[in-house]
């Protein structure tokens, strides 16, 4: 029998079990159909008659797919195939998926990519617009985390955790619209984090279980509290670029940005590899307009060394009680 999940707005049914994924009720009805194991019927053959519209630059790891097939002649379905063989497969709606994996990896190793850069060029699809980043819940707000890979996004989710912070989103943040501003879904419950990182938050560097067995990142289990995870939409209502890192004693620093610099910076973590249609092009540019011009966008250089995280936590916490920041003005406000 299918299992049902909730995950970025969309409620996910599967053949598997999902653990990092909160239930959703059995009679709930799915957007999206997983299936995991196998390959629609008639495409078991090497994908004869795709034609790859382009190549993704390789990201590392559970990254960008190594090569990207679209829907051509009689072929009604996409196809991402990874640098290591995993391979999903995704009809046009964006309501299937199919996922196979060489008998090298694992089942959890197949699920890391269907949680970030596959359900991101499903929501991308869907005409939901994803970005690079983390959040957490403060204030009945989300406040997000962006900036390049390694900035430390999930660190810091796990961080503001660690102070009694329910997380909303990890690594793939999913905006919809709703009521004149921007909302954030929820995501899975797990935080993903390099083992530097959980020396960082914890005494033991093996505290945290390992993410895959073949992989050395770790996972933080947010359902074991319920009170960790964020299970509500909530509206958007800071967005904190995380970029650079300095031994200042006075760091870190929270620097406003521009409307100008905030746009690039989030067109910049825009995540999902679709060549979207113009209309869909305007659409996003607008959303991410708006966003800018409108929402408190700052940037973070933040401090070196075993006390970084502490002093970053209070640097952005103080920053969005401030007369400008997020808690002062209307969340969501970008019409």
């Amino acid at each position: 029998m299918a299992k049902v999940f909730r995950c970025y707005g969309l409620h996910l049914s599967a053949n598997r079990m999902i653990p990092e994924l909160v239930p959703a009720h059995a009679d709930t009805q799915a957007e999206v159909h997983l299936h995991f194991g196998g390959l629609p019927h008639g495409l078991i053959r090497a994908g004869a008659g795709w034609s790859p519209e382009g190549t993704g630059s390789k990201a590392g790891r559970f990254g960008r797919p190594e090569a990207i097939a679209w829907p051509r002649g009689n072929q009604s379905a996409f196809r991402l195939r990874y640098e290591d063989s995993t391979t999903f497969v995704i009809d046009p709606s964006a309501s299937r998926i199919w996922a196979v994996w060489p008998p090298a990896l694992s089942f959890e190793d197949t699920v890391v990519y269907l949680l970030g850069p596959v359900l991101a060029f499903v929501l991308r699809l869907r005409g939901i617009i994803c970005l690079h980043a983390s959040a957490v819940a403060m204030n009945g707000q989300a406040v997000a985390f962006i900036g390049p890979s390694g900035a430390g996004k999930s660190t810091a989710a796990a961080a503001f955790a660690r102070r009694g912070v329910a997380v909303l989103t990890d690594d793939l943040l999913a905006l919809g619209e709703q009521g004149g501003g921007v909302v954030v879904h929820p995501g899975y419950a797990r935080l993903r984090l390099w083992p530097e990182s959980v020396d960082m938050l914890y005494d033991r560097p093996a505290t945290l279980p390992a993410l895959t067995p073949n992989w050395d990142k770790r996972y933080l289990d947010l359902q074991r509290d319920r009170d960790a995870f964020e299970r509500h939409s909530l509206p958007l209502g800071a967005i904190y670029l995380l970029d650079l890192r300095c031994e200042h004693p006075a760091a870190p620093f929270v620097q406003s940005l521009g409307a100008s610099e905030s746009f690039l910076n989030l067109l910049a973590n825009v995540r999902g590899e679709v060549h979207l249609n113009k209309q869909a092009h305007r659409r996003a540019f607008g959303v991410l307009g708006r966003l800018a011009r409108r929402l408190p966008i700052r940037r973070v250089i933040g401090r070196t060394g075993r006390n970084a995280l502490p002093s970053l936590c209070e640097a952005i916490a103080e920053d969005l009680q401030s007369p400008s920041g997020a808690f002062h003005a209307r969340a969501g406000a970008y019409v």
